[in-house]
């Protein structure tokens, strides 16, 4: 049998997604609560590998086995056996041909930035912080110009290992909410830190140091070194992935773009 899951969590306390001999994992700890309930060893694959400190509202993994559980089962027993910042959110019997990355058709990712002058306590791990004040329709404005498909070499890191730098992105934006930005962008795939660094350069624009045209010339030059910072971790989450209806899984897609479904409520005071 092959299952599908959704998982959350809070990436702070790990090195990424991606098992790892020396360091903790998001895969490790996922893969160890559903062996105690499978009573056999699992091996999870999921939609997108997130670096160290990212979150995810919405990550979607696939394995295979022979236990047979009920879906509520798997996550009530798996949830058990997880650390309080990892939840499966939902189990889902698929056909044997749904694979978490290769079926996957868009992901959406959220960047938030905490905007205010004084800085955060709660939402320190949660968000990007800038204390200057950002101007979001010139950021907003600046990131139409990488809709469409194009090379992203500008965007990606000089670790990525993806044979092309080719990528389409359906939508981006910028909007405020209170002392709350959100940068929104749902791509068919994306490179290794390619959200942090378009993160980065719409930074600057709303920092004021460069006119929202910069973003488009930096993505014409294809060249890393001219598009500025990569923003930290914290602020990047895996928001949803989009499947073919056929699948029949739970759609990421329609989670509404609140402020408490990207960050716990205690930290909205």
């Amino acid at each position: 049998m092959r299952l599908a899951v959704g998982v959350e969590y809070d990436g702070g306390a790990y090195a990424g997604w991606q098992s790892q001999a020396t360091v903790d994992s998001i895969q490790s700890q996922v893969e160890r609560a559903l062996a105690a309930v499978a009573d056999q060893p699992v091996h999870v694959t999921a939609a997108g590998r997130t670096d160290a400190g990212v979150h995810a509202v919405r990550q979607v993994a696939h394995f295979d086995t022979t236990a047979v559980r009920s879906e509520r089962g798997w996550v009530l027993g798996a949830n058990t056996h997880l650390p309080s910042d990892i939840a499966l959110l939902w189990a889902q019997a698929v056909s044997g041909d749904f694979h978490a990355r290769y079926s996957a058709t868009a992901r959406s990712y959220c960047y938030l930035i905490l905007n205010r002058p004084v800085r955060p306590a709660l939402a320190r791990q949660r968000a990007c912080f800038v204390h200057k004040e950002l101007d979001e329709s010139a950021m907003h404005s600046a990131a139409q110009s990488l809709v469409g498909e194009h090379d992203f070499s500008s965007f990606r890191s000089s670790e990525c290992q993806s044979r092309t730098a080719v990528r389409r992105i359906d939508r981006v934006s910028v909007d405020r909410r209170d002392e709350y930005l959100f940068i929104d962008v749902t791509a068919n795939a994306f490179l290794h830190h390619m959200v942090r660094n378009i993160a980065g350069a719409l930074l600057r624009v709303g920092l004021g140091e460069a006119a929202p045209a910069w973003i488009e010339e930096v993505l014409r030059l294809r060249d890393r070194t001219r598009g500025g910072i990569t923003a930290p971790a914290q602020g990047l989450y895996l928001r949803a992935i989009e499947y073919p209806a056929r699948f029949g899984l739970p759609t990421g897609v329609a989670v509404e773009k609140r402020l408490s479904s990207i960050i716990p409520p205690h930290v909205l005071v």
